[in-house]
């Protein structure tokens, strides 16, 4: 029996980078998925025999074929650099010929004040400390979901994960 170790497999390894740099679960998850899903598309060809042709084919795919937003190219464009730059050490010379989607040009929605204060009369209970949560600190769901009573200081109507909650102190 060897008891020499075999090297890491790739997604092993790309795991492992993720986490040693701290980044969160589910950009974990969603690296992981878009990495194996550039592997599947090339028929399993290892990440490191391919370039700029193999990964300009797999996003023009996913823009012309599946007609994904540039939002959702662009995570799998960030995965792909992640995995080349972090994991393979390859210094990524033909980034620059990557062609890349256009996003959509749309002005963001903004709710008034008083459209706020009747939206939440609507809710009741933790759903509209959430919300209120939400919108006064600024918040993504599940920051707000995953707070904790010790992560909030009401003196200073901050938290200790994100920024200031003082705008739910007037809507609520």
């Amino acid at each position: 029996m060897s008891t020499t170790a075999q090297p890491p497999r790739l997604m092993d390894r790309v795991r492992g980078t993720i986490r040693a740099r701290h980044y969160s679960r589910r950009t974990e998850d969603s690296y992981a998925g878009w990495i194996r899903r550039f592997i599947l598309f090339h028929g399993k060809k290892h990440p490191a025999a391919m370039g700029a042709e193999e990964v300009n084919a797999f996003l023009t795919s996913l823009a012309v074929a599946r007609k994904v937003s540039a939002s959702t190219q662009g995570q799998a464009l960030s995965a792909l650099v992640f995995l080349y730059r972090h994991v393979l050490d390859d210094p990524l010379p033909w980034l620059d010929e990557i062609v890349r989607a256009r996003r959509s040009r749309r002005l963001p929605v903004v709710l008034t004040r008083d459209e706020v204060r009747r939206l939440l009369a609507g809710i009741e209970g933790t759903p509209r400390l959430v919300a209120s949560i939400l919108y006064g600190g600024g918040l993504r769901l599940l920051e707000a979901l995953r707070l904790r009573v010790k992560d909030v200081d009401l003196g200073n109507l901050c938290t200790s994960r994100r920024g200031v909650v003082a705008g739910a102190a007037e809507v609520v």
